[in-house]
């Protein structure tokens, strides 16, 4: 009976097709764009929607305008290409069309923008926050810590203590 052989990985990982023998000597590990940190041997198109506000079409977008490989990794571009995707990022609303944006009519502006990095969680706070204190459905459900989306709470989704009926001791 023949033995299988083990696959042989060297540490590397098929994802991303990491060699050691064509990394430039500028290659960078670990690149940070809006307090994110992404692994440099991503590529492009995939590392930015590891960034919050920015999905896969939304880097492709970005990494098109600016004239980029979409599949070139990340940790091969140059500090000047890499302040050009962090400007491209700030000014996300000149690129993308309003139907793409992530935070139609606001409303405190009634302006279309498109929030990044820690812009969204500040605003997805605010909301919640005017919610409750406009004590609307949805505030009260997010002060009570139940569900809000109008899933059934009877159920499904029970935290807390465990109550249950007790079985009979002989």
């Amino acid at each position: 009976m023949a033995k299988k052989e083990p696959k042989e990985t060297k540490g590397e990982d098929p994802k991303y097709k990491k060699k050691q023998e064509d990394e430039n000597p500028d290659f960078q590990f670990l690149v940070r764009i809006a307090n994110t940190d992404i692994d440099g041997h991503m590529p492009l198109y995939l590392a930015l929607p590891r960034m919050r506000g920015v999905g896969r079409r939304v880097s492709i977008r970005i990494v098109d305008h600016l004239g980029f490989d979409r599949k070139a990794r990340i940790g091969d571009l140059s500090e000047e290409e890499i302040e050009k995707i962090k400007g491209a990022i700030e000014n996300i609303h000149e690129i993308l069309p309003n139907w793409m944006m992530n935070r139609q009519k606001d409303f405190d502006t009634g302006d279309d923008m498109h929030l990044a990095a820690s812009e969204v969680q500040m605003a997805r706070r605010d909301d919640i926050n005017r919610m409750k204190k406009i004590r609307c459905y949805k505030g009260i459900r997010h002060e009570r810590g139940h569900k809000v989306r109008g899933q059934r709470l009877k159920s499904n989704g029970r935290t807390g203590l465990v109550l249950g009926v007790s079985r009979k001791r002989k």
